[in-house]
């Protein structure tokens, strides 16, 4: 029988490090405050979900309100000590929707992230993923290059070779003004079609979470910012969050050496694993247009539970996602 214990952070912390389980930077009590400076998002609460007694995942969320509604989200959680089988996980989707409903009645759905999609529902917006490219940084940056495959390996050692860029990492010096670094953003928002949050999303973030859990790494040509990438940090495992580079260093291979840098400046402080951050598949055809620069840098690519909604007010999430696939006509 899967039953949910309400608990805090320390405490699950504590339990998912006592599993060896390095938690998703999400999952965390550091994310909860960042989360709870942003209007608008309100920790909500923080569980394990244990089987027979048995701890077998852990779960943290936030409430989000949005467009007069509240929803429940948790990034890359539930949190499991061993990948569950389809019927394992729907019993905890079933617990979990009940203990919500239980607690808190103006939820309209919560949104997890799921092995299979029974029990819940595609989600009403974003992109989830399940598909990422994690980067072995263990060993030294020799073995680190070794694992790439043959033409991570070339583009690399050509970006040693001939990319002029000094690459360094400038937390500090982000957390000071982001303000050069968001122009690259921009830059790179006109290119690539979209447009990039304020700046405040990206100096809050990095200012809230602190060098002991997102860094800051930069390219720079002649003293000025070519392209940079925000990395989160939690335990032994590295996320590349956002990233920038400039139009007119495209064809230098700056992003080459500065992620190559990047996993030999982690590996070097004992992370293990670094997480490019989704890759497009069937279930997100949209970007596929990653795929080419970060599946060259492993020959494995790794599955990852995706993003899924799990309707708690059937009715009203019902007429969500009729207004959305009006306003979607609309536009066409």
């Amino acid at each position: 029988m899967i039953t949910l214990q309400k608990t805090d952070y320390q405490q699950m912390e504590q339990a998912a490090a006592d599993a060896g389980v390095t938690l998703p930077i999400e999952q965390t009590d550091v994310w909860a405050r960042f989360q709870a400076d942003i209007p608008g998002r309100t920790p909500w609460g923080v569980y394990m979900i244990q089987r027979d007694g048995e701890t077998v995942a852990f779960i943290a969320f936030i409430d989000m309100e949005t467009h007069g509604y509240h929803y429940l989200r948790s990034m890359h959680g539930p949190a499991w000590i061993v990948k569950p089988d389809e019927a394992l996980e729907r019993e905890a989707i079933d617990a979990i929707a009940t203990e919500v409903h239980r607690a808190d009645r103006h939820v309209a759905f919560i949104r997890i992230d799921t092995w299979f999609t029974d029990g819940t529902v595609p989600v009403l917006s974003t992109v989830p993923y399940d598909q990422t490219v994690v980067i072995d940084v263990t060993g030294g940056d020799d073995a680190i290059l070794s694992r790439m495959k043959r033409r991570g390996r070339r583009d690399v050692r050509k970006s040693l070779r001939e990319c002029p860029a000094d690459i360094a990492d400038e937390t500090k010096q982000a957390i000071a003004d982001f303000a050069e670094y968001y122009d690259v953003m921009v830059e790179t928002g006109k290119r690539d079609g979209f447009t990039p949050a304020p700046i405040t999303d990206y100096s809050d973030m990095i200012e809230a979470l602190g060098a002991d859990h997102c860094r800051v790494f930069a390219a720079r040509i002649e003293g000025r910012v070519v392209a940079w990438s925000i990395v989160t940090v939690n335990g032994t495992h590295a996320v590349r969050y956002y990233a920038g580079m400039r139009n007119d260093v495209m064809r230098l291979h700056v992003t080459d050496k500065l992620l190559y840098t990047e996993c030999c400046i982690l590996g070097s402080q004992g992370i293990t694993e670094y997480d490019l951050m989704g890759i497009g598949s069937e279930l997100a055809p949209s970007l596929n247009g990653l795929n080419e620069f970060k599946c060259k840098f492993t020959e494995e690519i790794t599955p990852v539970a995706a993003g899924r909604d799990v309707p708690i007010k059937k009715a009203f999430y019902s007429s969500l996602k009729l207004a959305k696939s009006l306003k979607n006509t609309l536009k066409k």
